[in-house]
C-alpha cells in the first residue's frame, strides 16, 4: 500500500545497569521490564553492557526476563555467552587481562587508605577492604600485596573520603599509562586493560551477531559509557544518555532521555 510505514529493522540494544535500568535500591526503573519485553517481542535484541561483574549482573537479567546471546561485563573486559536456554548456561566466552602491579603500586602511593578489588580472568575476585555498593559475594579478602600476583581483568578502587572530581584530578596529576580507566560519578575508579572498554566488547558482539552499525543503540548514564556512546555514533547508531548523568556524559551522547527515576529507558524503548 502506498505510504505504508515499513517495520523498523531489528536493533541490537545495549543497556547499562546502574542508574539506567535500576534505581539506587536495585529496583527497576519505572516501566523498564515491560518496555524491554515489548522490544524483545518486536524482534529487537536487548542486552546488558555493564561495569558490574557477572555475579552482579545475573539478577538484573532475571529481573528483566531476557536471555540475550551475549552480555558485556566488567566494563568490556568480560563477555559472557549463553549456551542454553536458561540463565545458568552462560559461560565466560572472552576475557581480557593485564599485569596490574604497576598501577596498583602507583595508586596505593597516592591513595593508601583506599579499598581495592581485582577481578581475575576466571571470575574470582580479591579485595582488601569492604567496598560500599559492591557485591562481594564469593569474593575473597586478601592482603594488598596479593592483588597483583597474577594477571587481572580489572581493578576497582573505592576511596570513601574522595569525590569523583578528586579522582579525576588525581589521574590528571599522576597519569595512568598502559591502562584504560573510568571514574564513576559515585566516586570509584575502574581500571581495565589498555584500549578496553564497553565499546570494544560491543564491537565484537556486533560482528558476531552480524548487525549493521546503524542498527545499534546504547543507553547509559556514567563516564564508563562514553566509549560506547562514541562507538555507536561512529557506526551510525544511536547513543542515549540518562538525564541525571554528568554533563560530560550527556554531551557525549546523541540524545538524552529522562532520568532513571522517571523511566527514561522505558520511554526510549517504547518509541522504537
Amino acid at each position: 500500500m502506498t505510504g505504508a510505514k515499513l517495520p523498523a529493522p531489528p536493533m541490537l540494544i545495549a543497556l547499562d545497569i546502574d542508574g539506567t535500568v535500576i534505581l539506587e535500591d536495585e529496583s527497576p526503573s519505572p516501566g523498564v521490564v515491560a518496555a524491554v519485553g515489548a522490544a524483545h517481542d518486536a524482534g529487537h535484541e536487548v542486552m546488558l553492557a555493564t561495569g558490574r561483574s557477572w555475579e552482579g549482573t545475573q539478577s538484573i537479567l532475571a529481573m528483566l526476563q531476557v536471555l540475550p546471546e551475549y552480555v558485556v561485563c566488567s566494563n568490556g573486559a568480560v563477555i559472557m555467552k549463553r549456551l542454553g536456554g536458561t540463565i545458568d548456561t552462560y559461560e565466560r566466552f572472552h576475557t581480557e587481562s593485564f599485569d596490574a602491579t604497576p598501577v596498583l603500586e602507583l595508586l596505593r602511593a597516592h591513595l593508601p587508605e583506599a579499598h581495592y578489588l581485582v577481578e581475575l580472568p576466571d571470575g574470582r575476585r580479591l579485595y582488601t577492604d569492604y567496598l560500599d555498593d559492591w557485591s562481594l559475594e564469593h569474593a575473597n579478602r586478601v592482603p594488598f600485596e596479593q592483588l597483583g600476583t597474577q594477571p587481572v581483568s580489572r581493578v576497582v578502587v573505592v576511596s570513601p573520603t574522595h569525590t569523583d572530581r578528586d579522582f579525576i584530578e588525581l589521574i590528571e596529576r599522576i597519569g595512568l599509562n598502559h591502562v584504560s580507566y573510568a571514574v564513576g560519578w559515585t566516586a570509584w575508579l575502574d581500571i581495565a586493560p589498555q584500549g578496553i572498554d564497553k565499546s570494544t566488547a560491543l564491537e565484537m558482539v556486533r560482528e558476531w551477531r552480524d548487525v549493521d552499525g546503524s542498527q545499534v543503540m546504547v543507553v547509559g548514564d556514567g563516564r564508563n559509557d562514553i566509549g560506547m556512546f562514541t562507538w555507536a555514533l561512529a557506526h551510525g547508531g544511536r547513543a542515549v544518555a540518562m538525564a541525571q548523568g554528568p554533563q560530560e556524559v550527556r554531551d557525549a551522547a546523541g540524545e538524552t532521555t529522562t532520568s532513571v527515576t522517571e523511566g527514561g529507558v522505558a520511554a526510549v524503548l517504547r518509541a522504537l
